[in-house]
């Protein structure tokens, strides 16, 4: 990887923040996600999951995007920084991106409620997936927006649940 000027290289040729940890405090609200690179080929993604489902680590979200030769895996973890050092460690190409998590609210419409705070936002959703996720009998699910920043001050002006990273390392005692 090469740095410059506060980005680095990540294993993809992309660019991103040097150090997550800077711009990532206590009580960063975001979820990080980590979308893998692959090729498409019998026992790949085993390799991939094995290295995540240990005692001091689990997969709360996993999506696939695939095609004929390669794949693109989008997972969370209940700890990001263990997840990102395993990757490091390990053979695969990944990058990082935040995600909003927010809680199912209760009604009828939980998903419509959610989206349309974002639309008055006039936020796009480019993508969403549950949460392996559960607080007081609410689901979860993780949004990938335009603007983070707004999406959870919308969110959260709207009365609707943040699930932040901590909410996810403490979810041992509700499974």
């Amino acid at each position: 990887m090469s740095k410059r000027k506060g980005f680095e290289t990540n294993e993809t040729g992309g660019t991103g923040i040097a150090d997550p940890s800077t711009k990532r405090g206590e009580g960063w609200p975001c979820l990080r996600q980590f979308a893998v690179f692959m090729e498409n080929r019998v026992g790949r993604l085993h390799d991939l999951l094995r290295k995540f489902e240990s005692p001091d680590i689990r997969i709360v979200a996993l999506s696939i995007a695939n095609s004929v030769d390669c794949a693109i895996v989008r997972l969370m973890v209940n700890d990001a920084d263990r997840g990102r050092e395993i990757l490091k460690l390990s053979d695969f190409s990944f990058s990082e991106n935040d995600l909003v998590g927010v809680e199912l609210p209760d009604g009828p419409q939980p998903f419509v409620r959610i989206c349309i705070a974002l639309l008055q936002a006039e936020l796009n959703v480019h993508y969403t997936y549950p949460l392996l996720y559960h607080r007081e009998g609410h689901g979860a699910i993780a949004l990938y927006v335009d603007d983070v920043d707004l999406a959870l001050r919308i969110l959260e002006e709207k009365g609707l649940r943040v699930v932040t990273e901590d909410d996810l390392r403490d979810q041992d005692e509700f499974f």
